[in-house]
């Protein structure tokens, strides 16, 4: 492809700087946008000779003007209730495929309702959650099912050794806990729904050497949207590991401290997902250190195969529904994920 060029807003957020690092890494060119003109500058002298433009969620025309000649645009700025659909207007404004990395249940639901007909009319490609939470989840569960129609139930559970969110992370936190007042949401009966009072507890064994861990049920994040979006299922249960979610409502507001030169923290994590039909289970796994840091990767390598797709077709769409999960997941192997699929 001969454009590029890709547009990052939020480009010198936690996440975003890895998502420049790794459009770096693969050959592409990044233009860096957000509405800190400060924190552009910044980011933009350690990375000499990238474009740089200001532009706010608030101003549409400013949008347009940081998406002109971009291939694409991925946003990295939450929290997501207030970016994603500025964002995705821009990108239909200027017919480039749209990809983002949101955590957000309720933002990712809404994507799909709201854009999937005019996406598919207007022939662009719109691809909400293609990070850690969201699109890693559902390649593993499509990879797990496999050639069945259907499942009884899908599990998925997060293995974390620990979880010190970034302050993006916290702030998203805040904002989807005063919408849900209290309340959990889970997918059961084929439907997302609330859950209300205490979490529930229980044990989940982990591939070796994590082995038995205590989990936090109805932890549910993008995933399940994704999953429900395209595979058939009734049940999707999701779990984490109780000593994540402990950092997560912890007292240290401390972000993830960088350990290696590529600025990934000390964190690792093994993600797994259970397809049971009857008595019958598949299994599929992935490993690898700091869940910001992998997200980069996953929505690059999406937006690469979106654009060199010259037939593709535009609508929202969950990655394991347009992309063969194997051969998605192995290519991010060994450099990012260490995969297991049964």
């Amino acid at each position: 492809m001969a454009n590029r060029n890709v547009a990052v807003y939020g480009a010198y957020g936690h996440t975003g700087r890895f998502v420049v690092s790794e459009l770096l890494d693969r050959g592409w060119i990044p233009t860096l946008c957000g509405r800190d003109a400060a924190k552009l500058d910044i980011l933009a002298t350690a990375n000499c000779g990238l474009d740089l433009r200001q532009a706010s969620v608030d101003d549409p025309a400013s949008l347009d003007r940081a998406l002109v000649g971009a291939a694409a645009v991925i946003n990295c700025a939450g929290p997501f209730v207030r970016t994603a659909e500025p964002m995705i207007e821009a990108a239909l404004r200027a017919h480039i495929p749209y990809f983002d990395v949101a955590a957000e249940i309720e933002v990712v639901g809404s994507v799909f309702e709201r854009y999937s007909e005019r996406a598919r009319r207007e022939n662009i490609a719109i691809m909400p959650a293609m990070a850690f939470y969201g699109g890693l989840g559902d390649l593993l569960a499509t990879a797990a099912m496999d050639d069945w129609p259907a499942a009884d139930e899908v599990s998925i559970a997060y293995g974390l050794s620990s979880w010190k969110p970034t302050l993006g992370t916290r702030s998203t936190s805040a904002v989807s806990r005063q919408r849900r007042n209290g309340r959990r949401i889970v997918f059961s009966n084929s439907t997302l729904q609330f859950s209300t009072g205490e979490a529930p507890t229980t044990e989940w064994t982990f591939p070796e050497p994590i082995g038995a861990q205590p989990v936090v049920g109805e932890f549910t994040m993008a995933d399940t949207v994704m999953v429900a979006h395209h595979l058939k299922t009734p049940e999707i249960r999701s779990f984490m590991t109780t000593a994540a979610v402990r950092d997560l409502s912890g007292e240290d507001l401390s972000p993830p401290a960088p350990i290696d030169k590529s600025g990934r923290s000390s964190q690792t994590f093994l993600l797994e997902v259970v397809a049971r039909r009857g008595t019958v289970e598949r299994r599929a796994a992935a490993r690898g250190q700091d869940i910001y840091a992998v997200s980069a990767p996953l929505v690059v390598e999406a937006m690469r195969r979106v654009l060199s797709c010259s037939n593709g077709r535009g609508g929202v769409f969950a990655a394991g529904e347009v992309f063969e999960p194997r051969d998605f997941l192995l290519s991010l192997c060994p450099d990012h994920l260490a995969v297991e699929l049964s």
